[in-house]
Formats: C-alpha cells, sequence, structure tokens
C-alpha cells in the first residue's frame, strides 16, 4: 500500500513537470540550426538519424537493452520532452508508462508523433491482451519499416521545409538499403528447412517477423513483457518443443534470462536436449557504435542466429 501511495506520487509530480515545462513551449530550433528531435525507443532513434542527417540533433530516450514496456520517464526525460522541437515515438501502448505524458503533451498542443499510427489497422496483428489491441512490435516486417520511414520523411519535411532535398534524399537511399536488406534475410531464410522454421523467444516479439517471413512463433511471456511467466506456460511450452522436435530456443536481450533458462530445464528434465540458440534484440539495438546498434544490423544479425541454430 505504501509502496503503491509513492509511486502514485511520483506520477502525480512528473505530471505536474510535463504541464509546467510545455506550457509556455515555443516550437525553436538548436542555435546551429538543426532539428532538436526525442524518439523513444532505439530503433525510431536509428530511423530518424537515418533520414535527419546532419540536419537534426536526435536524443533517444531509450538505450541499448532497455525494454520499452516497462521504462518509466524521469525528471530528465521531461527535461528533454521539453526542449525538442517534435518527439517521434512508436505508439500502440509500446511505451506503456509514457502514455500519460503523451497524452499531456497533446494537450498542451506539443507536436508528437506515433510513427505506428501510419499503418493500416486492417495490416496490423490484433491482440486481445495488449492495451491498444494490436501488436506493438511493427518493426519486425520491413514493409513496415518502409512505410514508416516515408512517413517520418514525409514529417520531418512538414516541420522543416527548408531541407526537404536533404530529408527525401537519405530517405530514398534508406529504403533502397532496406529493400536490400530484405533480399539478404530472404536468401539466408531459404536455407533453413520449412519444418525448422519454429521461433521461441522470452516474449511475443516476432510475431510480424513470423507471419511475413514464414515462422510459427512462440513466445514464453506474451506481449508484454509486463507479466511474468508461470509454471505453467513454461510447462505447456516445453511439451510443444518437445512434440515439434525444436532443436534452439532463444535469450531476448532487452528480456531477463531467467524465463528461457526455466524452459530448458523444463525440456531437459522430459529427456530432451534443447539449446539456448543466442541472445536475439527484440525491442531494442545493440550497443551504439556496434553492426547490431542499427536496424539493419539487428536484423541481419537476428536472422543468422536464428538460422545458424536451428538448422
Amino acid at each position: 500500500m505504501v509502496l503503491d501511495q509513492i509511486e502514485n506520487m511520483k506520477k502525480s509530480v512528473l505530471l505536474v513537470l510535463v504541464i509546467v515545462f510545455f506550457g509556455c513551449k515555443n516550437v525553436k530550433k538548436e542555435r546551429n540550426g538543426r532539428l532538436n528531435i526525442v524518439t523513444t525507443t532505439t530503433m525510431i532513434t536509428d530511423l530518424v538519424k537515418n533520414i535527419g542527417g546532419e540536419q537534426v540533433q536526435v536524443q533517444g530516450l531509450m538505450g541499448s537493452g532497455v525494454d520499452p514496456h516497462l521504462y518509466k520517464a524521469s525528471e530528465g526525460d521531461v527535461s528533454k520532452l521539453f526542449n525538442a522541437d517534435v518527439v517521434f515515438y512508436n505508439g500502440l501502448h509500446l511505451e506503456g508508462k509514457l502514455e500519460e505524458v503523451f497524452e499531456k503533451m497533446e494537450h498542451q498542443q506539443i507536436k508528437t508523433i506515433a510513427v505506428g499510427s501510419v499503418l493500416d489497422k486492417k495490416t496490423l496483428m490484433s491482440s486481445e491482451n495488449f492495451a491498444s489491441s494490436f501488436d506493438p512490435h511493427i518493426w519486425f516486417d520491413i514493409n513496415n519499416w518502409k512505410q514508416i520511414t516515408r512517413f517520418v520523411t514525409e514529417q520531418l519535411v512538414q516541420i522543416d521545409p527548408d531541407n526537404k532535398l536533404v530529408y527525401e534524399t537519405n530517405s530514398t537511399a534508406y529504403l533502397s538499403e532496406l529493400s536490400e536488406l530484405e533480399t539478404k534475410i530472404k536468401t539466408t531464410i531459404a536455407s533453413l528447412p520449412k519444418d525448422k522454421r519454429i521461433l521461441v523467444t522470452a516474449h511475443d516479439a516476432f510475431n510480424y517477423f513470423g507471419k511475413a517471413y514464414g515462422f510459427e512463433v512462440v513466445g514464453l511471456q506474451g506481449l508484454s513483457t509486463a507479466t511474468e511467466a508461470g509454471v505453467q506456460d513454461v510447462q505447456k511450452i516445453a511439451k510443444y518443443i518437445i512434440t515439434h522436435k525444436v532443436k534452439a530456443i532463444f535469450v531476448e536481450s532487452s528480456v531477463p534470462k531467467r524465463t528461457i533458462e526455466a524452459l530448458q530445464a523444463a525440456v531437459n528434465s522430459k529427456n530432451h536436449e534443447v539449446t539456448i540458440g543466442g541472445t536475439l534484440y527484440s525491442d531494442a539495438l545493440g550497443d551504439a557504435g556496434t553492426v547490431e546498434g542499427t536496424y539493419l544490423g539487428m536484423f541481419i544479425y537476428n536472422v543468422t542466429t536464428i538460422v545458424n541454430a536451428l538448422k
């Protein structure tokens, strides 16, 4: 009870700070003429940097290994949001604990853009167990990411028309890289027999990937990491792994590995060997400055890791 009261007090203080900060906010650029942009997830940060190039200053709230489902805004985050010309976030309730902050920002007429809003709801994967009723892990279908690339480009051009040519040129180049990426991963996946394309991970982040590239996807925790997997969940999936003779299961970089280790132990206790095939990047990219720290590099790494472990 006391902890709940403290948590509610923290929330109230944060929302008051939002109102105070945003009450007299004026849209402005950095002194060097660059747009000051705040992003939430690492995937969006990487995308905006690719499109904006030298014309933007991008500050990402979340870093490598950070779980957006559980992320809470700090006072420092509010300060970054206050100083931003525009905020890009995923939407579809991925950043669940930031929703109240975004709502307050909208009431104060601060430009916040949910990149997921551009996608046709008919193409989104539904989920009765998630707040938005849709699976928010939209970046795992490259066609979704192409649409979002075009959408972010259009938004930047509207906000900063003086640099339209830069944004559109960068966007065209990045879309070409996304097409090359899709060709590469389809070639890699083609080397894996269809009956071995079963992907078991810590939580249900890969459903768009499975639908787009022909994998059966099984997540231990469901769409959100806010709910822990129970003993029955572990036993149910252990039985599935044995029945389908799955060779490997996967840890996720932004989710504690203890649940996957428990699943492995449950399978092994029934005289069926299953290995941990590696760590996949799901809700966050790898460390900044590494190949896996980019969307393109993350995708190639994930697919290579999956295919090699399941062969």
